[in-house]
């Protein structure tokens, strides 16, 4: 069964899509939780961080580099938040590794 992830890199779901390549896809979260709430989504589906290979090292490097380009493009100046959820404690949703970019407000500590 194919994830909303899946469905949305498939162009099966519509998705407000901030930038793609040929190693990943971003997109708006449709629930955003700051003024700015980016997710970068790997195209292979790799589960979840504790589920990447050392074969994923290039890719996993790819997201973060994209995601500090797009908290460039998006006028995140002043600071941003990467955030990777792994497993349900972690507050994982979707079983699809993704990077959450978050700004636009001050962050508080501890995030949870």
């Amino acid at each position: 069964m194919s994830t909303i992830f899946e469905k949305i890199i498939s162009g099966e779901i519509p998705a407000d899509i901030v930038h793609q390549d040929e190693l990943c896809l971003v997109i708006r979260d449709i629930d955003p939780q700051a003024p700015c709430h980016l997710l970068v989504i790997p195209k292979k589906v790799i589960p979840r961080i504790g589920n990447a290979v050392e074969n994923d090292q290039s890719i996993l490097g790819h997201l973060l580099l994209i995601a500090a380009k797009v908290a460039e493009s998006e006028n995140l100046s002043s600071g941003y938040r990467i955030v990777i959820n792994n497993g349900s404690d972690g507050g994982e949703t979707v079983p699809h590794l993704h990077v959450h970019v978050l700004g636009g407000r001050q962050m508080k500590w501890p995030p949870g």
